[in-house]
């Protein structure tokens, strides 16, 4: 009878418990979409996460969501916009917004939570906010200082890049490098040159395909910052050109920028267009970006236990995965999407199956980054998903991959994937390591791979890179002219950046 009277004491006790209500006055909101008229992006964003009365932060999500409004006054009325709040389902949101409307004068933002404003909000904008369609650059320098770049400033990766290239002359090696890499069929590079803020280009080669995500970065870029005097030359494959070694020794390394790395090569390093892309086109085209992907579509406690992998037939290790999940079907589930390389071999690694949706990957609690011709490129998304990555050795890199610290932020699997079931098996004996891995990636994310991020990538090296060319940057015959695209114009007067 005692028993039974302790049991009911506790399930009324904790059971029937009132969930922890959120206090909105300690509850906290930060981040650069709180300064919009400071900081121009394809699509503001900022943090809020939850606490209780206690003071202490959620670590889940609690029982409501946040509202987040824009109020203000556009040429047309009221401001227009476009809110999306991302639950991470740890007590924490990213509320991103982008602004519809030319501009909003008088802007303020809402966050409230059950009709309460949280911590400092209603937050007031003093200036206007000019949507990222507005052709408004600003000063190189200042834009640099408002937009917090200065940890790009001292990107390691970029001095690293740089470093063989102190003095530029192109009238010097630009028709040589012109006849070393004009390969129609296996080699496509562009000649850009920018020149008061007018962007040039000439490319070569027979795909040139991908001159697209580099005229959209420099236009975008350039509706925002002034841009340097500069010219460059950029490879649109994907293995990197400006081998060591590759070049006669009395012509040194030819500088070209690519979107991969490898340890063989001078190439210097963009983010990957696919990356930018999902920047430049936040909350517009693209349906897949750093952000989006935290959104919370399966808590850990709900994820399968396995390891889990698509992609198509690039690469050796990538039949051999197969092979070894056939053979652990309880800790991986990998399959081919297409097969190309190894056409020959589909009917023993095949059958191809049908394209997912990546944030349907997240069901499992561990992904697999294995190089396709060169580094996979989806290594930003998966460690911004919330399951524990895993990383193939690799000669191959992007951008940021200076930054990543093997067992903080990802578990690095040998090239052969020789010690991937064992690696598995670890992961399921120590699931508290393996949330943390988790965390701990989803972290880096926020602090190296947002849009704010990836632009003050790209003009801290644009930069440095200026300053390095001693020729005059000339717009040559047969460039053609990028047509600037926007929907208005800054009211206010802008100083180009001499540099």
């Amino acid at each position: 009878m005692k028993f039974l009277i302790l049991i009911l004491s506790y399930i009324l006790t904790y059971c029937h418990a009132s969930p922890r209500l959120v206090d909105p006055t300690k509850t906290t909101v930060y981040g650069s979409g709180l300064e919009p008229d400071k900081i121009v992006l394809p699509a503001r964003f900022f943090y809020i996460h939850a606490a209780g009365d206690d003071g202490q932060m959620f670590k889940e999500s609690p029982p409501l969501n946040f509202d987040v409004q824009i109020e203000g006054k556009s040429p047309h009325g009221a401001c227009r916009s476009k809110v999306d709040i991302i639950n991470r389902g740890d007590g924490s949101f990213i509320a991103r917004y982008s602004i519809i409307s030319d501009w909003c004068d008088k802007m303020i933002i809402n966050v409230r939570y059950n009709g309460s404003h949280v911590a400092k909000s209603p937050y007031y904008i003093r200036d206007l906010v000019y949507s990222e369609k507005c052709y408004c650059p600003r000063d190189l320098n200042i834009w640099l200082i408002d937009n917090e770049c200065k940890s790009a400033m001292q990107e390691d990766q970029i001095v690293s890049d740089l470093h063989s290239f102190k003095r530029v002359n192109f009238s010097m090696i630009r028709d040589n490098l012109i006849k070393r890499y004009n390969q129609p069929e296996s080699v496509s590079l562009c000649h850009y040159v920018v020149k008061d803020q007018q962007i040039w280009r000439k490319c070569y080669g027979k795909y040139d395909g991908f001159k697209m995500f580099m005229d959209a970065t420099l236009l975008a870029l350039g509706r925002v910052v002034a841009l340097p005097d500069m010219e460059f030359f950029l490879n649109l494959g994907d293995w990197p050109l400006s081998r060591k070694g590759g070049q006669q020794r009395t012509s040194g390394p030819y500088p070209i920028f690519s979107w991969c790395g490898s340890d063989d090569s001078h190439d210097i390093v963009l983010p990957t267009y696919d990356l930018t892309e999902s920047t430049v086109e936040n909350m517009q085209r693209v349906s897949l970006d750093v952000l989006s992907v935290q959104r919370e579509k399966y808590p850990w406690s709900s994820k399968v236990d396995k390891l889990f992998w698509r992609g198509r037939d690039s690469r050796r290790e990538r039949l051999d995965l197969i092979a070894m999940g056939r053979k652990h079907s309880d800790k991986i589930d990998a399959a081919l999407t297409n097969f190309f390389f190894f056409r020959d071999e589909e009917h023993k690694y095949g059958p191809k199956v049908p394209h997912i949706s990546f944030m349907e990957f997240f069901k499992y609690k561990y992904q697999l980054n294995i190089d396709g011709t060169v580094a996979s490129y989806r290594l930003p998304y998966l460690l911004g998903g919330g399951s524990t990555v895993l990383k193939q050795t690799s000669p191959y890199y992007e951008h940021f991959y200076h930054k990543l610290k093997a067992h903080q932020h990802y578990l690095p699997i040998k090239r052969d994937l020789s010690d991937l079931i064992e690696t598995i098996t670890w992961l399921r004996e120590n699931e508290d390591k393996a949330l943390e891995l988790a965390k701990s990636a989803q972290e880096f994310v926020n602090s190296n791979l947002t849009p704010r991020h990836i632009y003050c990538y790209h003009m801290a090296l644009f930069k440095e890179w200026s300053q390095r060319l001693v020729s005059p940057v000339m717009v040559l015959p047969g460039m053609e002219k990028l047509e600037h695209t926007h929907s208005c114009s800054c009211k206010e007067t802008y100083t180009r950046d001499e540099l």
